[in-house]
């Protein structure tokens, strides 16, 4: 398969993926093999929270959007252009790369599939218990879409064997054991990462209340979720709980709320001060990960002092999110539709996949 071959399978899917709404899905007469697949993805979506409690309809199709919106021809072509000397010098040997998955939050894996794929290897997949499904479905559209992609796809439940490399993703104590595991494989072992929030009590209401996506969506379960928040001493956070107070409704979904009640608890019983508005608390802590349903607040002195602590902490951070009151932060409401050219630990998966023998 050549790479425009590849690039235009992957079009397609995001062709497909456009039609799911949570608002009201339209099959579209454009769309490749919609009669064989559409309404058995509809179903997947349904039943999606029966085999994952934090897979609501809602999280899924938002999963689902975000890469049909990332999955454009312009997308992919502005993505792949910054490697075409990269490209050009692949000696064209194809690896088989082992990919193990998180299942923290729908499709999370997805991006190392379609880099390994867009590169020409073969992946070798093996899924998280807590997302077995959406992946492999999607599998089988891009195969219904080019057969050839059905020897380049092989999902294991087992032990992983004959591979040439790895990119694996998992907590910090699992990273351990793939480090050593794997320590004889070129690998991207991804660890525990977090992100974080600053503000200078300057931000709007609108500003704020995006700052909300960035830490309800997804229950708050994804390493781009912000879990920490840097505000400026004597701050108050009036401004900040009106605006959130729109994600009320969070408080409804059991789980969340079981973890709401649990948290809190362990909290108070430490005597541990808190602020809390009935569905989030904010706990001063010098921590970037937070529980469910809480999140951790840090007074800072000046911005170029946290900056400095930031850059000393880069791998526990996964993105910033700001109004651009340090380089490279992400705006409010966005950390959850990173693009294609955005990765996961800032590591290169597409440089590390071309270049790795």
């Amino acid at each position: 398969m050549t790479l425009e071959t590849k690039k235009s399978v992957f079009v397609e899917l995001g062709k497909f993926l456009s039609q799911f709404s949570e608002k009201e899905s339209v099959k579209k007469s454009d769309v490749l093999h919609n009669e064989t697949f559409f309404n058995d993805f509809e179903k997947l979506i349904t039943l999606s929270q029966s085999h994952n409690g934090w897979y609501t309809p809602e999280q899924v199709f938002f999963a689902i959007k975000s890469w049909a919106d990332a999955l454009t021809e312009e997308n992919i072509e502005k993505w792949l252009s910054n490697y075409s000397s990269e490209f050009a010098q692949n000696d064209k040997k194809e690896k088989t790369v082992a990919l193990i998955l998180a299942g923290n939050i729908p499709l999370v894996g997805f991006h190392d599939f379609l880099s390994v794929i867009i590169t020409g290897n073969r992946a070798l997949i093996k899924t998280s218990s807590n997302d077995q499904h959406l992946l492999p479905f999607l599998t089988k559209y891009l195969i219904a879409v080019d057969e050839n992609l059905k020897d380049k796809i092989t999902f294991v439940e087992g032990k992983l064997e004959n591979f040439d490399a790895v990119i694996a993703t998992g907590s910090n104590n699992t990273a351990r054991y793939f480090e050593y595991y794997f320590k004889d494989k070129p690998s991207i072992i991804r660890k525990n990462r977090n992100s974080a929030a600053i503000l200078n009590g300057k931000e709007t209401h609108e500003e704020l209340e995006a700052l909300g996506e960035d830490i309800f969506r997804y229950f708050g379960l994804g390493c781009r979720n912000v879990s920490k928040l840097f505000v400026p001493k004597g701050y108050s956070f009036d401004a900040f709980f009106q605006a959130v107070f729109k994600y009320q409704d969070v408080i409804h979904y059991e789980k969340y709320a079981n973890n709401y009640d649990y948290n809190k608890a362990v909290f108070l019983m430490s005597n541990f001060k808190l602020l809390d508005n009935g569905f989030l608390t904010l706990k001063e802590d010098s921590n970037y990960a937070s529980p469910i349903s809480s999140v951790f607040y840090e007074y800072y002195e000046d911005l170029e002092s946290l900056q400095t602590r930031l850059e000393a902490d880069e791998e526990q951070i996964q993105c910033i999110v700001s109004n651009n009151l340090i380089k490279n932060s992400t705006a409010f409401g966005q950390s959850q539709n990173p693009q294609l050219w955005d990765y996961a630990d800032n590591v290169d998966t597409i440089t590390f996949l071309l270049t790795t023998k």
